[in-house]
């Protein structure tokens, strides 16, 4: 989710826990209402001007490039939006390396002024500047992955999307959980000693959600797995990564996976021979012996239904969170090499009953918080810009991850089985 600039992650840690049913506060001190995602008034999206195909064109703003497995991952889904839909390389505008920053700004400003219909930014901290650029161009659809605000910010042009990760991070973690059974069946481990290290950016939601799922997918089917978590505080650092990975290794992490950006700690796998789950693209070219799979959102989908959206003269919804059924979620290739017999099969029941709602990823019958099952829990969903805890999010028995906001909102620190 993805970027998120340093002075917002400290505001965002120092509410973290402010948890069930605290209340704002306004600044003289007096109780402010807490407005709840049942009462807020939502953003309504305007209808679009239909647009001739020929004239139409798209730019995507990314925070890194090519090398960025993360940014990597939007380049090649709107490559292919592009083949499959007969654009040609000059109705598809692609600005990499743009900080979060007024940067943002200018190059989303740039590609309105080049003729662009549709802008995509894929940070978290580009959310500002695109809603900026919004207000400026009220012609122009702008959508922006991760963010929070597009449900509030009455800007009709502007977009939020994202996607049920959390269920390709939880197959993921029963390919590892798998993994570990097999080690623990050939002796090469005793159950106790099911430690999977995980490498994460920051400790921001998004990275929180993805890595518990990954955790509940692996415990689904190896009861004795725990996790060690530790954070680069960088979304790209592949010597960071690298580093993490290792340090996570020598102090006894038997499988690693990671929600971080680089090849650092697939490529550290490799050198110790220790299995991993990486994150955005198949690791395999590059971990042989060690690449079991990885999860990713295939935002090919999304791209193609904004891109319809503005060729047709429909909308494009405020905040759209895709599913594994619409194919947002996607699981690359099994390496077989590697992974535990029975796998793919083991997955691919998994992930029926995901998409049939027969197992929930935050079931709150399968983890405790403290020892207790979580009854109830007020996560920050309404992005009012004061990381006040303000919706319940527990229903039907599961912490209803995205389902009321696309971007993640489960930031419960830590369930039992995981610690730093």
């Amino acid at each position: 989710m993805k970027k998120i600039t340093a002075m917002l992650l400290c505001l965002a840690m120092l509410f973290a826990f402010a948890g069930c049913g605290s209340k704002d506060t306004s600044s003289d001190g007096s109780d402010a209402k807490v407005v709840t995602i049942d009462e807020v008034e939502k953003t309504v999206p305007a209808k679009m001007e239909k647009v001739e195909k020929a004239n139409f064109k798209i730019g995507l703003i990314c925070l890194h490039d090519e090398n960025s497995t993360y940014d990597n991952n939007f380049i090649q889904a709107l490559k292919a939006a592009q083949a499959e839909l007969g654009l040609k390389d000059d109705q598809v505008l692609i600005k990499t390396n743009i900080e979060e920053s007024s940067a943002c700004y200018e190059a989303a400003a740039q590609l309105a002024d080049d003729g662009c219909n549709v802008i995509f930014a894929d940070s978290f901290g580009h959310e500002s500047f695109m809603i900026q650029a919004a207000q400026e161009y009220p012609d122009v659809q702008f959508c922006h992955a991760t963010g929070t605000k597009a449900q509030t910010a009455k800007v009709a042009n502007f977009h939020n999307a994202f996607a049920a990760i959390y269920e390709g991070r939880y197959l993921a973690g029963v390919a590892a959980g798998m993994k570990l059974n097999e080690m623990i069946e050939k002796g090469t481990i005793t159950a106790d000693k099911a430690v999977i290290g995980y490498v994460g950016a920051f400790n921001y939601a998004e990275v929180v959600s993805g890595m518990t799922s990954f955790f509940l997918g692996a415990r689904s089917v190896c009861k004795s797995a725990t996790m060690k978590v530790t954070y680069t505080n960088s979304w790209f650092d592949i010597a960071k990564e690298k580093e993490a990975a290792l340090n996570l290794i020598n102090s006894g992490c038997v499988l690693i996976s990671q929600h971080a950006d680089s090849e650092g700690a697939p490529k550290a796998c490799e050198e110790k021979g220790v299995p991993n789950v990486a994150y955005n693209i198949s690791t395999i070219s590059m971990g042989p012996n060690t690449a079991l799979i990885s999860s990713k959102i295939d935002w090919a989908p999304y791209f193609k239904k904004i891109i319809n959206a503005a060729l047709e003269g429909g909308t494009i919804e405020s905040d759209y969170c895709g599913t594994m059924a619409e194919g947002y979620v996607a699981l690359t290739e099994l390496n077989t090499k590697v992974a535990a017999a029975g796998t793919q099969e083991k997955l691919d029941e998994v992930k029926q009953k995901l998409m049939k709602g027969e197992i929930k990823v935050f079931d709150t019958d399968t983890f405790t918080v403290d020892g207790k099952k979580l009854e109830s829990y007020t996560a920050d969903i309404v992005d009012n810009g004061d990381f006040v805890p303000d919706s319940e999010a527990i229903k039907d028995g599961a912490f209803a991850e995205s389902s009321d906001r696309s971007a993640p909102y489960f930031d419960i620190k830590y369930i039992d089985g995981i610690s730093e």
